[in-house]
């Protein structure tokens, strides 16, 4: 037996009042299909109300939950986009990974934060730059951005094709340091290293975490690749990551 919480809490400077935390696997999986689960997050996080969920779908998609008709999500109200914003007390930005990265922001003076689902297809499409800029518009005018980048399958094991590596090098030529050519005429892709030069390019320099790697780690991860390459694709859960403020 262990008191050891079941989740990781970010190592970053957020401002006093913002939360965050990721989930561990033994925390449970938090994806579309377990409802109790998602519902039984609020207990055993301590959060100050029920989490907004979304139906992610690897696009660049911001939700504003602070918008009139935004309805805490449910099962039928869930609204499909791959990020989320917030600058009201208390709302609970939520982003299910199992590879994928996920990225939690903050501004630093605590007057907004906001969540991104970030697999390569969104970072390349441009998801990061879609959230800072809803961010912003949310933030105090001129307030520094902290980024937090949650665990995500690492480069040893995240083999992709040319397509992949094109997708980058097309809008950004120097995204090239972050594949490195395999033995199989492929690529291993740096998902931290990638969103992180995202995340440069339109101002946001404190960028903390990204030493992860959901594949390698069975015991505190899950990874869809991982059971994939076993065979146990229907297997694999979904991990939570979090952010809100006082």
């Amino acid at each position: 037996m262990t008191d050891t919480p079941p989740f990781i809490t970010p190592d970053w400077p957020a401002p006093r009042g913002v939360r965050a935390l990721s989930t561990l696997k033994g925390a449970g999986s938090f994806g579309p299909d377990q409802p109790a689960n998602r519902d039984r997050l609020r207990t055993l996080a301590g959060l100050p109300a029920p989490a907004h969920w979304l139906k992610q779908v690897h696009g660049i998609t911001v939700a504003d939950l602070d918008a009139p008709a935004h309805p805490i999500t449910t099962p039928t109200t869930t609204p499909t986009a791959d990020a989320a914003v917030t600058a009201r007390p208390g709302v609970v930005c939520a982003i299910q990974t199992a590879d994928c990265l996920p990225v939690l922001l903050a501004a630093a003076d605590a007057s907004a934060v906001g969540a991104a689902h970030a697999g390569w297809r969104g970072l390349a499409a441009g998801v990061l730059e879609a959230t800072v800029a809803a961010l912003r518009a949310k933030a105090t005018p001129g307030a520094q951005i902290l980024a937090w980048l949650g665990p995500a399958i690492g480069p040893a094991h995240f083999e992709v094709g040319a397509e992949v590596r094109d997708a980058f090098l097309a809008t950004d030529p120097t995204a090239a340091d972050a594949f490195t050519a395999n033995a199989r005429g492929r690529w291993q892709c740096n998902l931290y290293a990638l969103a992180s030069r995202r995340l440069a390019t339109v101002g946001v320099h404190q960028i903390s975490g990204g030493n992860f790697c959901t594949y390698a780690d069975p015991a505190r991860f899950w990874s869809h690749r991982r059971d994939t390459h076993a065979g146990e694709n229907a297997a694999t859960g979904r991990m939570a990551s979090l952010v809100w403020f006082a």
